[in-house]
């Protein structure tokens, strides 16, 4: 399956693709998936947590985004509408973002990589993966970084490490940020869904996104950014379990309800067990 102008396979970012398949015929409930993936957060109320080194929540005011596509220009949008500040850069020069600056409004402003890398206390990096070592190490040093990426071989070329499934791309990433607190997020919804598709908390068939990572903090960070952009979270586990959302798996594209996401991880299958049919 892919995203319908597979966004991020077109411009390269986030959650795209070139044409690919996700298995959305009839779904049966299946057994438990293993506590990993049906674990989920617990929910203190939100002022009562803590983001990493004691900030609290409500003090991370500010948006970094690297890259400007599909995905990242919706997420710019929810994050102004919730009140975050955004600063927005692209491969191309903050130059080209004049007209995506003026549509978001005086919270917002473009800048290099480097800028919204050390500017945002969140920051989403949303690039096509074979440029996922052009991201600057440095100015990410001990933030949370969330990673919209899919592995596309006819895009970003053949990656070894993918293709045997050794590892994931979000650990990928993780290994180029040592000292970041990476979080898999937005990669398997349509970008024009991340702004149709938010509901209320509460509301009846909330859809849900999942996330994935190894740092508990970054997760709820994740989380709460979820529930403002109006979904609900479901929590896959660290990010080596990441490859259960990625292209061609139950749950990578359709809308799902958090009950059905579940459903959907712990049905995945790898790539070399899909090939045994």
């Amino acid at each position: 399956m892919r995203h319908p102008p597979a966004p991020e396979a077109r411009t390269g970012q986030g959650r795209s693709r070139p044409r690919a398949r996700c298995r959305v015929g009839v779904r049966r409930r299946t057994k438990s998936a293993p506590s990993s993936l049906i674990g989920g957060i617990d929910e203190p109320t939100w002022a009562q947590q803590k983001a990493p080194h004691g900030v609290s929540l409500s003090a991370m005011t500010t948006l970094g985004l690297i890259g400007a596509g599909h995905i990242g220009s919706q997420v710019a949008r929810l994050a102004v509408k919730n009140g975050y500040d955004v600063v927005i850069s692209n491969s191309r020069g903050p130059e080209t973002l004049s007209a995506l600056i003026a549509e978001l409004g005086p919270k917002a402003r473009a800048a290099t990589p480097v800028e919204a890398a050390k500017a945002g206390d969140i920051v989403v990096v949303t690039v096509p993966l074979k440029n996922y070592k052009q991201v600057p190490v440095e100015p990410l040093a001990g933030k949370i970084v969330l990673d919209t990426n899919n592995y596309y071989p006819g895009r970003d070329g053949q990656i070894p490490e993918l293709d045997d499934e050794s590892t994931t791309t979000s650990e990928l990433l993780q290994a180029h940020l040592p000292t970041s607190k990476v979080v898999k997020a937005f990669n398997h919804i349509y970008a024009h869904e991340l702004t149709t598709h938010g509901q209320p908390a509460g509301s009846a068939d909330r859809r849900a996104l999942v996330i994935a990572g190894n740092d508990l903090e970054a997760k709820k960070v994740a989380t709460r950014l979820h529930d403002q952009f109006g979904f609900d979270t479901v929590d896959a586990g660290p990010l080596s379990e990441s490859w259960r959302i990625q292209r061609d798996t139950p749950g990578y594209g359709p809308r799902r309800t958090a009950e059905e996401l579940r459903a959907d991880l712990a049905a995945a299958k790898r790539y070399r067990d899909m090939a045994k049919g």
